[in-house]
């Protein structure tokens, strides 16, 4: 059935009852609005076939009707979309040309940066150095004037290792200072008291690892040393990855990166509340680092005064000078502000080679340690050795003087030892094997050791018992923590490992709900761990609980509640009682029975890893999730009955 005007298939047919041919509406009406004269000679008709079958599809065009025209088709598309195909792999190939090109130019400008930087902080050096020359200029020009044997002395820059270079020398108007800080903090020492702030050996019994903080490069694992700025709880660890990191406890963020030496750190210090740092390295370096308007720290003064590697700084209480001790047997004082060595002290009467070294806490005292096991007294106006400790085996590692000025505690490869320093003796020893660092909290009342594990103490008098608080596990996996301190008040520990990672060990609060709350912990027998659980369950429970114990403020309340939903996540009585409920219904027929007991079965098991905290929506979920099964195997059931019945009817 085909138009008479166009030959094709009509989408809207009529007929013409005078001729009875088929056309196509539309071509015909735009045919007779042509032929006005002749509109009342034709009467069209709509087709019936339009009404009954809908929209007429269209044939298929003829060169599909064939094999050869479906094969010519789909060579036809298959060529498009290979063109396509080539198409988007050119665009690909363009793309990574691009991206490559883009690489290269961020890697040259990468390069291009760093050694900017690097000429940067080589001018930076060179301009401190100069600095630190220009007090000393008149000296050494005085010096060279000087004839001996008629000619001139050599320069510092000519003379041999083993010179020694011209020290300043601790002055009077030095002297004075030190000694007036020493007046102030010793009147201060009399009057002191433990802060009530101070955290409590119930609470240290339950600090656990709470954070593990990855500072420091993978590629050179080791955290070597490590110091805390109280006031603004900052946490400075020296690792041997050659960098320091200055990193905020409280946000989680590290603040700066202290890159500069070439080897590890091997000593870290904050100066007082300033934003100076001080680091110690194995490049026989002392840097003062300063921070910047950026929030940077860069490097103000680079000290190359030592000839070995330097193991220890330690900084005085007037904030102004410190200490650096090194394995070329000296240690020397150095001024803070303009980082000139005042003084160079060696032992003459015996060459030992220093690791450890720190201030006694009123500043007129130093304490070193060596590598031939031996503990030496300094006083820091005259310089002279004035006490001698022996009895460790093995190299110092570490000294700390305890806040009340009585006692020093040394760590050493053999232990750790306790002395007096009123009688010169020691009173007590703790032998941990490869101890590596020992330090007394700020207020004089606990004493980390860290070995292959942390050991907390809490301090006493020289004929009391010093009594282990915490053991502390070293979770690096390394066995060997190399550096412990105490945060303010004593509210966390925090360990250095031979991993990269800072470790942070505190009081976990939220452990301690039912303590708070005055709940009683569940009992380990499961029948009366069932009475408490519905005593708990009972309306009238938290009304008991406030009148015997009258919980009047939030905080208590606050804790109540969480103690509530913590008691519902431990024990999921609904559960247990649907569980009940379907093993009972089990018994109602054979098929339903095997079910029924495979779905109570499964819920048995999923109940000891089902926590829900609302019982309500509990109960509503458990009860779909059975109408949802239950519908299931009705289905099943009509599915196998339809399939019985049509084939006895077949």
């Amino acid at each position: 059935m085909n138009c008479a005007v166009s030959g094709e298939v009509p989408v809207e047919p009529v007929v013409s009852k005078k001729t009875g041919l088929l056309y196509e509406k539309r071509l015909i009406e735009r045919h007779i609005s042509l032929l006005v004269n002749y509109i009342p000679l034709l009467t069209l008709l709509p087709s019936k076939g339009n009404a009954t079958s809908g929209t007429i599809i269209k044939p298929k065009p003829l060169h599909t009707a064939s094999i050869p025209g479906l094969l010519g088709s789909f060579q036809t598309e298959w060529d498009s979309l290979m063109l396509t195909n080539f198409s988007l792999e050119q665009q690909l190939h363009t793309a990574r040309q691009e991206l490559s090109h883009a690489l290269y130019q961020h890697d040259a400008a990468c390069r291009v940066i760093a050694r900017l930087k690097k000429e940067r902080d080589e001018a930076r050096q060179l301009l401190s150095e100069a600095e630190r020359q220009l007090p000393a200029a008149p000296e050494a020009a005085t010096a060279n004037a000087t004839l001996s044997n008629g000619k001139r002395a050599a320069d510092g820059g000519e003379q041999g290792p083993d010179a020694k270079k011209m020290r300043l020398g601790i002055s009077t108007e030095v002297i004075t200072e030190l000694t007036d800080c020493n007046a102030a903090l010793s009147q201060q020492r009399k009057k002191r008291q433990i802060p009530p702030t101070l955290a409590s050996i119930d609470a240290l019994e339950k600090f656990t690892q709470l954070s593990s903080h990855p500072l420091h490069k993978t590629n050179k694992p080791g955290i070597f040393s490590m110091d805390i700025l109280h006031s603004k709880d900052v946490i400075a660890t020296g690792g041997i990855d050659t960098t320091a990191v200055l990193f905020d406890r409280a946000s989680g963020q590290i603040l700066s990166t202290l890159t500069g030496h070439s080897k590890k750190v091997t000593s870290i210090k904050f100066v007082g509340d300033t934003d100076l740092v001080l680091t110690a390295s194995s490049d026989k370096t002392v840097r003062i680092w300063g921070s910047s308007e950026d929030g940077n720290y860069a490097c103000r003064h680079t000290l190359k005064d030592h000839s070995a590697e330097v193991r220890a700084v330690t900084v005085h209480a007037t904030n102004k000078y410190f200490v650096s001790a090194s394995l070329d047997s000296t240690w020397c004082l150095y001024d803070m502000s303009s980082g000139l060595c005042l003084a160079q002290v060696t032992d003459d009467s015996e060459k030992v080679d220093y690791t450890a070294a720190a201030f006694h806490p009123d500043g007129l005292i130093l304490g070193t340690g060596t590598a031939q096991s031996i503990v030496k007294i300094w006083d820091v106006k005259s310089q002279a050795n004035v006490a001698k400790f022996g009895g460790h085996t093995g190299e110092i590692t570490s000294v700390s003087f305890s806040e009340n000025g009585y006692f020093l505690a040394t760590a050493a490869l053999d232990g750790v030892r306790l002395w007096d320093l009123r009688k010169l003796k020691n009173f007590r020893t703790f032998e941990f094997p490869d101890a590596n660092s020992v330090e007394f909290d700020h207020s004089g009342s606990y004493l980390g050791i860290a070995a292959s594990d942390i050991r907390v103490f809490q301090t006493a008098s020289v004929k009391a018992e010093w009594n282990p608080v915490k053991t502390l596990p070293d979770l690096s996996g390394t066995g060997k923590a190399t550096c412990v301190k105490f945060g303010p008040d004593a509210k966390y520990v925090a360990v250095g490992s031979m991993d990269r990672n800072l470790r942070i060990f505190e009081r976990n609060n939220s452990s301690d709900y039912r303590q708070r709350a005055h709940l009683p912990l569940p009992p380990s027998r499961p029948f009366h761990f069932i009475i408490i659980i519905f005593f708990f369950l009972s309306p009238n429970h938290f009304r008991f609980v406030a009148k015997f114990h009258r919980i009047s403020n939030q905080t208590q309340l606050r804790y109540i509640k969480e103690a509530r939903e913590i008691r519902l996540a431990m024990q999921p009585l609904e559960l247990i009682k649907r569980v009940k409920e379907i093993q009972q219904e089990a018994s109602t027929g054979h098929e339903t029975d095997v079910k029924q007991n495979t779905e109570a079965v499964d819920l048995s098991k999923r109940r000891k890893a089902f926590l829900p905290t609302n019982e309500e929506s509990s109960l509503k979920a458990l009860e779909e999730w059975r109408k949802r099964k239950m519908e299931r195997a009705r289905q099943r059931d009509l599915e196998k009955t339809g399939g019985v019945s049509s084939s006895k009817t077949s």
